[in-house]
């Protein structure tokens, strides 16, 4: 077997390193996920971290390892938030110069807050992968060392002191729950927890339209996705790093998917039942747990939440997309003559079979529309996949032509 890039004792020197500069972030019980899985779940908050997520574990053990002479030459990174934000806050602490190239479209708050650390920051592309292209050549122009955003020993090595912190929270763990991109969080939590507990199953999770590792372990190497397409903008990693994924295909005891209405579903499921904010990617391990096959894993269970950076914009749509997902939420349009009480009836329909009505527009401009007609816009909410239909069939039965955009 190859030696592994990263040891337990490396991992254990990265937590003596980050005393004082990281918190232990709380381990928190879900009475609700407990039901559903039929084990004891517990979720570690690493979205209470400082700077939002666990990022920050890894940037400073890497950083506060620099000479003398590279600190003065400055640091780079390229991120789409949250490694940009730890990056930002480590050298804000260790009095470091720091450029972060973010793609284009970044979330306002991540944006903001690595500027408010100190970062210079720069908006180039619209994915992390052309951004390392920017900073790798930023650190051949200027010398500036490339903090990556996983693919470094000393990165992994602090990423998996929250393993260490999971063995102290849940001694009697048997399942981590993940969330994977670039894979440096997952591999540090399983070279922390194997190497005392190799018992314990470690699952990865990634978004199926981010899915890198399962095309490149079967492949055997890191291989590059084509394209991306996902709400979780921290998980979307387009290869694999070498040093992860080294770890990765020797620990991990497997990576699964989870869809983006998975992903909307746990965040929504998050903030109502356990009274935490957590952005699409800090949300993929709790999306897997979800899914009914989950009843299969042995618990204690333990869901990472890795991060906590949301733009609320980008909330507000989510939240709406979860209720949609969880039949609870329904958008239509019908088209009816374009005379009076053709609104009041539709409403006083909806009314009798109990939807909640959010809004309603009105359109005479639709080029499709007769000259007489008028297509009426419907949003309501519903009380679950059940009342959804129950609401369909009754309109439907009265002789509405149901339009869905």
């Amino acid at each position: 077997m190859t030696p592994l890039p990263v040891t337990a004792d490396d991992i254990h020197a990265a937590q003596a390193l980050l005393d004082g500069v990281v918190r232990p972030t709380p381990m928190e019980y879900s009475r609700a996920l407990s039901e559903r899985v039929g084990s004891e779940v517990f979720l570690k908050c690493e979205n209470l971290q400082r700077a939002g997520s666990f990022k920050i574990r890894g940037a400073y053990t890497r950083m506060a390892r620099l000479s003398e002479q590279e600190k003065a030459r400055g640091v780079v990174a390229a991120s789409a938030g949250n490694h940009a934000q730890g990056v930002a806050l480590a050298a804000q602490l260790l009095g470091i110069h720091s450029k972060v190239y973010m793609p284009l479209g970044a979330p306002m708050p991540k944006l903001v807050a690595t500027r408010a650390y100190g970062a210079e920051v720069e908006l180039i592309g619209t994915t992390i992968d052309e951004c390392l292209v920017a900073a790798r050549a930023w650190e051949a122009e200027t010398g500036a060392v490339l903090i990556h955003p996983f693919d470094h020993p000393d990165i992994v090595a602090g990423q998996g002191t929250c393993g260490l912190e999971i063995l102290d929270q849940c001694p009697d763990v048997r399942t981590i729950v993940v969330c994977t991109g670039g894979g440096g969080l997952l591999a540090g939590i399983a070279a922390a927890v194997k190497a005392t507990h190799p018992h314990v199953r470690v699952i990865g999770v990634q978004a199926e339209q981010a899915a890198a590792y399962p095309m490149s372990l079967k492949a055997g190497r890191p291989v590059p996705l084509e394209s991306m397409a996902t709400m979780a903008d921290g998980i979307a990693v387009g290869c694999p790093g070498e040093v992860p994924y080294a770890m990765i295909e020797q620990l991990v005891d497997g990576i699964e998917t989870v869809s983006e209405a998975a992903l909307s579903r746990a965040l929504l499921f998050l903030l109502e039942r356990a009274k935490l904010v957590v952005e699409p990617a800090g949300a993929a391990a709790v999306a897997r747990l979800l899914d009914p096959s989950s009843r299969q894993l042995e618990g204690p269970v333990v869901a990472v939440l890795s991060g906590g950076n949301i733009d609320p914009l980008l909330m507000l749509r989510i939240i709406r997309h979860g209720l949609a997902a969880a039949g609870r939420y329904l958008q239509f349009s019908v088209r009816v003559p374009d005379r009076p009480g053709s609104l009041a009836r539709l409403l006083a329909d909806l009314v009798t079979v109990d939807a909640n009505i959010v809004e309603v527009q009105h359109s005479r401009s639709e080029s499709s529309l007769l000259v007489h007609e008028v297509e009426i816009h419907v949003e309501c909410e519903t009380k679950g996949p059940d009342h959804r239909e129950e609401v369909l069939r009754s309109l439907r039965t009265i002789g509405y032509r149901l339009i869905f955009h």
